[in-house]
């Protein structure tokens, strides 16, 4: 039947490009529509950690992801104005021989690029920019996505990675607003000559406090050092996070806090502070018709607070691609990728938005005592770093 391996997604962000590579290497047709007028990413640092880097590895990606990042030798919890470290999850060599991949902090627009030149060699049309999915209709047969320019576009299979604000979401779980969590988030990124000899760190750091709190870490080959602090507001409406603010208040946020903190916002650009609103949607446990599905945050919105938006997306790809490599039965092989997907992502969003409240404690007290009773590392190890999605089991529901 024609079309039978043609699978159409919507979004060409860093879930929908891993799903079209990881797809394309398996064999199947893909187009890709994505909104923009050109292919690009902006925004500052991703995290991958091994879960998602096996995925790269199994692309031929990770030698260029190493390349182009850097990896950090520890991941430390600080005291917001001391720098008191309060547990650390050791990275570096051990980290690599432990899991097989390294961790490595690279910007989103590297990431994205790698991404772009993957899915391009494996089929240079298979992405069309300035292409925006509005609706789409399925039967027994297929399905048939609308584009905003009146065009149609028809598949086996749909897969929304168009993000927070999907519109594939709204077609298959209909319209659930997504809710503003009470964060506000700021973002900015400075070369890191203009910082002092002993404040260019190459560990990953997140500095917690009362009602905010901050992470640092080094990119570009260690000469870029990005910033991204957290802070509770009672409301905000700006969600955009390509919207410049005013330094000022940036400093402001920050004030009293230690000085590799104040002193990453001093070295800024005055005029490329950025702050955006944070929001999410619960977890929900069907985000699937016979022949739609979804990924990344339009299937499960995800905060920053366990460096893991992006990787679940990633997960997602790569599981989704072997599930439909299973079975020719595109409902069971949907079935498949939701059943092994929505326990794991609903425990990310979950354990992702207590960390908010455990990062933003009231005192320097309550934050020892509630160090002391996690250990990070043995946790992050047990679950979370050591899942791969190229190999695990897919276990029907």
């Amino acid at each position: 039947m024609v079309g039978a391996r043609r699978i159409l997604i919507a979004g060409g962000g860093i879930g929908g490009l891993t799903a079209a590579a990881t797809l394309l290497q398996a064999g199947f047709e893909v187009a890709v529509f994505e909104q923009a007028p050109v292919l690009s990413e902006v925004g500052a640092g991703i995290q991958v950690s091994a879960n998602a880097g096996r995925v790269y590895r199994s692309l031929g990606l990770m030698e260029a992801v190493e390349a182009a990042g850097v990896m950090p030798d520890a991941y430390h919890f600080r005291i917001f104005d001391s720098g008191e470290i309060l547990q650390t999850i050791p990275l570096g060599a051990g980290y690599r021989e432990r899991h097989g991949v390294p961790y490595v902090t690279i910007h989103r627009a590297d990431l994205h690029r790698l991404l772009v030149g993957k899915v391009s060699s494996l089929d240079p049309g298979a992405v069309r920019t300035g292409r925006t999915v509005t609706s789409f209709a399925e039967d027994e047969d297929g399905v048939t996505v609308t584009l905003a320019d009146g065009t149609t576009e028809r598949g086996a299979v749909l897969i929304g990675a168009d993000g927070i604000k999907s519109v594939v979401r709204r077609g298959v779980v209909g319209s659930t607003e997504a809710a503003y969590t009470g964060d506000a988030v700021w973002r900015v990124m400075v070369p890191m000559d203009r910082l002092p000899p002993d404040h260019r760190w190459h560990s990953t750091d997140i500095w917690a406090g009362p009602g905010r709190h901050a992470v640092t870490y080094a990119l570009r080959g260690g000469t870029v050092m990005n910033l991204v602090g957290c802070v509770e507001y009672a409301q905000w409406e700006d969600e955009s996070w390509t919207t410049p603010r005013p330094w000022a208040e940036m400093r402001a946020d920050f004030d009293g806090w230690h000085p590799i903190i104040t002193g990453i916002i001093d070295a800024a650009d005055r005029d490329q502070c950025f702050r955006w609103a944070l929001r999410d949607r619960e977890p929900i446990r069907d985000w699937s018709t016979a022949r739609v599905t979804l990924l990344g945050d339009a299937a499960h919105p995800t905060l920053p607070y366990m460096a893991q938006g992006a990787a679940m997306a990633v997960e997602d790809a790569a599981v989704l691609a072997r599930a439909l490599l299973r079975t020719s039965d595109v409902a069971a092989a949907i079935a498949l990728y939701q059943a092994n997907r929505v326990d794991r992502t609903a425990r990310i969003v979950n354990e992702s938005r207590a960390n908010r409240a455990l990062f933003h404690l009231p005192d320097v007290a309550a934050l020892r005592a509630a160090f002391a009773k996690r250990d990070m590392n043995a946790e992050r190890s047990a679950w979370l770093f050591s899942y791969d999605p190229t190999t695990v089991e897919l276990v029907a529901a």
